[in-house]
């Protein structure tokens, strides 16, 4: 997939994020970005690398959580030949790797207190020591550190060092989901189907049936932008009619009918009652419904759009697939003004 490096929306929360890591990019002080999964964190990190004074020189990123704790201090200080068991070699550290640059620490929060404890250092005084050396390195780094946890509940609980937390709380850019982006899935959808549509060759770019929009709209988006990517770009793919709307989308991609069955659950030792199961939440606020007649009038419509999306507006095929006649499907979709080219 390729790397998406642009930074695409109009919601006001998310251009302030924007803004205030531009105002922060020339500061040579540590900058924390706090966000859900996909909301654009590295982006942010770049940003304030190349708009920096230190945009010619090395931008390294360091995943903490990629590596177990037994390697994470060697990574991030390096280490001296004989210093542990396979330290064959003197190996720099991602902290002299960024000498002169910057490091960013994406999901910071899965450090060990001893790793902080040696960040800290490094933060306050600017020089780390390899593993297996007691000599000192100094090191001009900018560091941007990147989490999805909450850092601060961390820390009362005795999980995140308080002090190395102060030190790189600098600047807090906290990252909007993209559910209470205003505006953005709309424009955001339409970037990234443009642009799988020219991949694909289309000819021109049909955009989405309007039902479609609408479940796009009011989807929740835990992946966040990310996950908006992979679900346009899938149904782009899928669709065989570029000169139609694309009428169906699949949020879930592990959705099938022939997905492998849970495994059954073991049964409960004698005497003990076996757990209910909770009644499933309804998918709409019923308490809202004043008028049945309507609310079933649109629960039906949006069935037979799914439908006939799903099976590329092929009536037959959605008729057999929802139990109906073809006739009884015709009916539905003159009585719900559906569109229709027949």
């Amino acid at each position: 997939m390729e790397r998406e490096n642009q930074f695409i929306g109009q919601s006001g929360a998310f251009l302030d994020a924007v803004e205030r890591a531009s105002r922060a990019a020339p500061m040579r002080r540590p900058v924390l970005v706090i966000g859900e999964r996909g909301t654009g964190k590295e982006l942010i990190a770049e940003r304030l690398h190349r708009l920096s004074n230190r945009w010619g020189e090395p931008l390294v990123t360091m995943n903490c959580a990629a590596l177990p704790e037994t390697l994470i201090e060697a990574e991030l200080f390096g280490h001296e030949a004989g210093a542990f068991t396979g330290a064959t070699k003197t190996r720099a550290g991602r902290f002299e790797e960024a000498d002169k640059g910057t490091l960013f620490l994406d999901e910071l929060g899965t450090l060990s207190m001893a790793a902080q404890e040696r960040l800290l250092r490094a933060v306050e005084y600017g020089e780390v020591t390899r593993i297996g050396s007691s000599r000192p390195l100094d090191v001009d780094v900018r560091i941007v550190a990147a989490t999805n946890e909450d850092l601060p509940a961390k820390a009362e609980r005795g999980e995140f060092r308080a002090d190395l937390l102060d030190r790189l709380s600098f600047e807090v850019i906290t990252l909007p989901p993209l559910r209470v982006r205003e505006g953005d899935i709309e424009v955001l959808a339409d970037y990234f189907g443009r642009r799988m549509a020219a991949e694909l060759h289309w000819e021109g770019w049909p955009g989405f049936a309007e039902h479609v929009a609408k479940q796009l709209d009011d989807h929740p988006w835990p992946g966040n932008v990310r996950e908006l990517r992979n679900v346009v770009e899938r149904a782009v793919y899928r669709w065989d009619d570029w000169g139609a709307p694309i009428a169906h989308v699949q949020f879930d991609p592990f959705d099938s009918p022939w997905k492998p069955l849970a495994p059954k659950p073991k049964p409960n030792p004698a005497g003990e009652a076996a757990p209910t199961q909770q009644a499933a939440a309804p998918a709409a606020d019923l308490d809202s419904i004043d008028d049945l007649r309507a609310a079933v009038d649109d629960h039906e419509r949006s069935i037979i759009e799914h439908a006939l999306g799903r099976h590329r507006w092929n009536q037959r095929q959605t008729a057999k697939a929802l139990g109906l006649s073809y006739d009884q499907l015709r009916h539905a979709i003159k009585k719900h003004g559906i569109a229709d080219d027949d």
